[in-house]
């Protein structure tokens, strides 16, 4: 054997011992972040030790833990949709998050949409502060993926200090309490001091009852305080569709009055046992939606709206609610209202409205309608033009049930009665067709077996 092939396996040897000589010479710093006994180092630690990814005082186990960080991106909020306000992150950075909890709120032109973490972990870095504006796709904030640590997480230490530091100002309030007593056990030498009080400028002075018009000098004193708030992303948006609703519709409003007695007859007959079987209340609103989609049956025009150069006329009826919200007026849609029955439309209305109050409503809960019905008679109108919601071509408002007195068959008469106004876009619905449709929906209102019998 030559002593070139004898000195192969020493070689080998010396080249296997080569990582535990660096070892030994990595200082103990660095050895420390290669110790299994501690939790790896976090990529912000590392970046706060001016170390990287890439130094060579890292081992496997370091670059495992950096593949472990995940970059989460602003998911999509809806086709239409490509950019929002970040309102609110509901965990900050050093705090754990589980898979589909919720992280933070975004706020969009029609909704506020909740943020779920798809991974569980630490949140390490946010991209973002509140009140700045995201784009759909771009990093959003930074997670280290594992399980809840066994303490729990780091920012629960806090309230634990709190509660430590929490007797101290009891101790102090005691001794204020004690310096109070004894200064009350002083003779009450301020008393004498009160008439010497200094007296108000003259031109300070309040009137103390109605200003005579020669006392009068053209103002009177008081708070003259102004606030400037900015308007959300949801207040823009609306503006900006009425705004367009009315440069771009050819908008006509048409009237009608209803007789609501045999309606409320009907609801004062059978709402107790609506909520018994069904479990929800009968208004109004049910019968004028179902009023409503069958005069768009029968009147197809005032369910048409216009794309591009075509008219499309839907053989289906989506009527939009208008609700309001403390953040603006949104429009949730019922689906196929032609087949459902009041109560149904009812229920359907009532699980809507309060998604929309809670502001759990969703996108796809306002998408698509082809007519809208708005009730401005909760807040007590008793007359008003409602706007068109583009791209539909009508929108039917109801207003306040007042006592009238109306002629009824040759007499005069008390009657609860409510104005109803039907505004159109006069580029696809003509007259005839406008006042066709307020009509048949005042007699099925003034008469609700006529739904039965679809009359």
């Amino acid at each position: 054997m030559s002593a070139k092939t004898s000195t192969r396996p020493a070689a080998r040897m010396l080249s296997a011992l080569r990582p535990l000589a660096a070892l030994r010479t990595t200082p103990p710093t660095a050895r420390a972040l290669h110790s299994t006994s501690r939790p790896p180092l976090s990529y912000a630690s590392a970046r706060r030790s001016r170390m990287t990814p890439h130094s060579t005082a890292f081992s496997n186990m370091g670059q495992v833990r950096f593949m472990a960080d995940k970059v989460i991106k602003v998911p999509p909020m809806a086709e239409s949709i490509q950019e929002g306000t970040l309102t609110q992150w509901h965990k900050k950075t050093g705090e754990f998050v589980n898979r589909d909890e919720v992280i933070a709120t975004i706020e969009t032109d029609k909704v506020d949409v909740t943020v779920n973490s798809p991974e569980s972990g630490t949140v390490v870095e946010a991209f973002f502060a509140e009140g700045d504006t995201v784009q759909v796709g771009s990093n959003f904030y930074r997670i280290e993926l594992g399980d809840a640590p066994e303490g729990g997480a780091a920012p629960a230490k806090q309230p634990e200090a709190k509660t430590e530091s929490a007797p101290e100002p009891k101790e102090e309030k005691k001794e204020v309490k004690k310096e109070v007593k004894k200064e009350a056990s002083k003779p009450a030498a301020p008393k004498k001091a009160e008439p010497s009080a200094p007296k108000p400028a003259p031109g300070s002075k309040a009137p103390s009852g109605p200003v005579e018009g020669e006392e009068f000098a053209g103002q009177l004193p008081g708070s003259r305080t102004e606030r400037r708030v900015k308007m959300n992303r949801m207040r823009l948006r609306i503006a900006e569709r009425l705004k367009e609703s009315q440069q771009t519709a050819a908008s006509l409003t048409t009237f009608n009055e209803v007789d609501m007695s045999n309606l409320i007859e009907m609801r004062k007959k059978y709402k107790d046992l609506v909520m018994e079987k069904h479990g929800v209340k009968l208004g109004f609103m049910g019968a004028f939606i179902k009023a409503a989609s069958h005069a768009l049956l029968e009147v197809p025009g005032v369910n048409a709206s216009i794309e591009g150069g075509d008219i499309v006329y839907h053989d289906y009826v989506d009527v939009s609610v208008a609700v309001a919200t403390p953040k603006g007026l949104v429009t949730p849609v019922l689906r196929n209202t032609e087949n459902l029955s009041i109560v149904q439309v009812e229920k359907a209305m009532s699980a809507l409205g309060k998604k929309a109050r809670d502001n759990q409503i969703t996108i796809e809960d306002m998408a698509g309608g082809t007519f809208t019905v708005s009730n401005g008679g909760v807040f007590g109108s008793l007359y008003g033009t409602p706007i068109i919601n583009l791209p539909q071509s009508a929108i039917l408002g109801m207003h306040a049930t007042k006592d009238r007195a109306v002629v009824v068959n040759g007499k005069v008469e008390v009657r609860p009665m409510m104005y109803i106004a039907l505004t159109y876009d006069h580029r696809v619905i003509d007259g005839r067709e406008a006042v066709t449709f307020l009509v048949k929906v005042k007699e099925a209102i003034e008469d609700p077996r006529r739904l039965l019998l679809d009359l």
